[in-house]
């Protein structure tokens, strides 16, 4: 097909702002779908996004558009919306011309709203401002244009109005599309490249890679070389999801579809590679992605009835379908051989805790998460480390540094006192305020990430009613007056409890956990100490007391040095048994480090 014919576009939103919903309008305009076939996310197909009611993958479809007898091919990207997936989000743009910028008539512009509108801009789309669920009694429509307009720069005049759930102006926006947004550039001249923006693992087909054509054509039988390691396979399959995968003979230059090409191992496909013809190849790889930043780190270890290399399968086929976590193998004293996993932020890691057991019928305990920090050392080396167990002896350390965000919220004004509170107990720095309407303001802060990371947003909800919503984007590391603080169970430190606190929160933090998992560690037939150590001074101490057996109940009569005897026999056995025993933690005590409240 010819390129002018050709329009690829993604949209973008802040989290149940109506995305997926406007996709399925879409493919019911465009007669992708029939009225048996549909069904509310249609595009969401992983059973975890239709119970959340959120995209966590971007999926694509190819419809078919008549407008002023011409037909055109319209390549529509769909796009989580959360901030954890923001990486998502900057894949989907680059394999696209164009972007839906969606904005709920009820709730305005949100932190998200800004912060993908900001990384259309970055990548070169052109955006479409379109203000959804006019047909709602709250819409404001021509007070969210403000807003638009004020924040964004989109006149408020050249937004569309449209309900995606009743189909209002689905239409209109269609021919926009069409009319407003460029063409791919005409490349079909040139040897084939494509970009691979996503894949996943198919067990009887192997890797399905989701391509953009930038250059040239692909067609199957073909030889191919994947750039970034230098491996040819052959095609054995081209296709377009519409949204079923329907096979093709080529793709031509701008056209988005899939490829597969009997690739059988998982690490063999790097998102962001290059796909080239073997004899005639492009002359350089296409730009790809930045390696995406993982932030929050946690360990995953075997639970009941799973064994360690049952869970590294797991691991393998998860990385291929989310290239955004890692993994490395990891070994604890108190848990055995498991992995340590990096995150985007708390949800992906929920999500990919899920998916892990859900999708390969596996247990795992997994730890606190951590956030990751760098040491700078006496010999002038910095280091990166990503769990408190490996920070290095403290006589080594000339500094430690935490990273910070720029963090921004956007809340009503009836709420700033109650979040200002709770920003300068978490350490941040109000840096701007930014009216957006005299009920509505943007505030930015200077924030650690490891502060705002666990439970900020939820508190952030709790004291705007739900109103408030916050984005936030890495700025880099800096020193900070951080102490690592051990907890010792049994008198034996336990690596996956360590934490790195700031040094005038740290006997507080350390009480306050100890006393959780007083309560979440069960009474053993031996008395346990739980301390808490900054390097080898103990700042404070719990016990949790013996679970007594009535070692008497069997004796009746007689003199009372014959329960006395008994008794003297259980106290050495205790003894004994303390000396040797283990102490069993239940997956709830990891997970307690999280609750920073009372």
């Amino acid at each position: 097909m010819k390129t002018e014919l050709i329009r690829n576009f993604s949209i973008i939103a802040h989290i149940d702002h109506g995305k997926s919903t406007l996709a399925d309008r879409m493919m019911e305009v465009t007669g992708c779908i029939t009225e048996r076939e549909a069904k509310e996310q249609l595009l969401d197909s992983m059973d975890l996004e239709r119970e959340r009611g959120i995209t966590i993958k971007a999926s694509a479809v190819t419809m078919s558009y008549e407008c002023e007898g011409k037909t055109y091919m319209l390549n529509l990207i769909d796009t989580p919306g959360h901030v954890d997936f923001h990486y998502e989000v900057s894949r989907s743009l680059a394999a696209c011309e164009g972007a839906l910028l969606v904005v709920d008539a009820t709730q305005g512009v949100e932190a998200q709203t800004v912060a993908n509108a900001y990384l259309a801009v970055e990548t070169g789309c052109e955006i479409m401002g379109v203000i959804n669920k006019v047909d709602l009694p709250a819409a404001q429509p021509d007070v969210v244009g403000e807003e638009i307009e004020h924040i964004l720069g989109i006149r408020k005049n050249e937004c569309f109005h449209i309900s995606a759930k009743s189909g209002i102006g689905v239409d209109e926006l269609l021919e926009a599309v069409v009319t407003l947004l460029p063409p791919p550039e005409d490349k079909s001249d040139m040897p084939p490249a494509a970009l691979i923006f996503d894949s996943h693992f198919d067990e009887y087909r192997g890797v399905i890679c989701y391509v953009r054509i930038f250059e040239g054509e692909l067609k199957t039988k073909q030889k191919v070389r994947l750039m970034g390691s230098g491996r040819t396979y052959v095609i054995s399959e081209l296709g377009k999801f519409t949204p079923k995968m329907t096979p093709v003979d080529s793709l031509g230059t701008g056209e988005v579809g899939y490829c597969i090409a009997n690739i059988k191992k998982l690490a063999d496909v790097t998102i962001g590679d290059t796909i080239t013809d073997d004899l005639h190849p492009a002359e350089k790889p296409l730009s790809g992605y930045q390696p995406p930043m993982q932030m929050v780190f946690s360990d995953f270890y075997p639970g009941n009835n799973t064994d360690y290399p049952s869970l590294r399968i797991a691991f393998d086929k998860l990385a291929l379908n989310d290239a955004s976590f890692s993994f490395y193998p990891q070994s604890s004293p108190a848990l055995g051989f498991g992995f340590r996993c990096g995150f985007l932020g708390l949800l992906h890691m929920e999500i990919v805790q899920e998916r892990l057991e859900r999708e390969n019928n596996i247990d795992v305990i997994q730890t606190a998460p951590t956030v990751s920090y760098e040491v700078l050392t006496n010999k002038g080396e910095v280091i990166r480390i990503e769990s408190p167990a490996a920070l290095p002896n403290p006589s080594h350390i000339e500094e430690l540094r935490e990273p910070y965000v720029r963090l921004e919220i956007i809340t009503g004004t009836d709420s700033i006192g109650g979040i200002m509170k709770l920003a300068d107990s978490r350490r941040c720095k109000l840096v701007k305020t930014d009216y957006l309407s005299p009920t509505r303001v943007m505030m930015e802060f200077k924030a650690p990430l490891g502060e705002i990371v666990y439970d900020f947003y939820d508190q952030l909800k709790g004291i705007s009613r739900g109103y408030a919503t916050m984005d936030y984007e890495l700025i880099g590391f800096e020193k900070s007056n951080l102490v690592k603080i051990d907890i010792l169970v049994n008198k034996t430190a336990v690596d996956a409890l360590a934490l790195i606190v700031h040094r005038d929160k740290a006997v507080t933090r350390g009480k306050r956990l100890i006393i959780k998992l007083r309560r979440a560690i069960p009474r053993h037939q031996f008395e346990i100490p739980l301390q808490v150590a900054i390097g080898g001074k103990i700042i404070a101490r719990e016990t949790i007391k013996a679970f007594r057996k009535d070692v008497t109940a069997k004796l009746y009569g007689g003199d009372v040095t014959r329960k006395m005897k008994v008794l003297k026999k259980q106290k050495e056995g205790k003894k004994r048994m303390k000396s040797v025993a283990n102490v069993q933690i239940p997956q709830e005590a990891f997970m307690s480090i999280l609750d920073t409240g009372d």
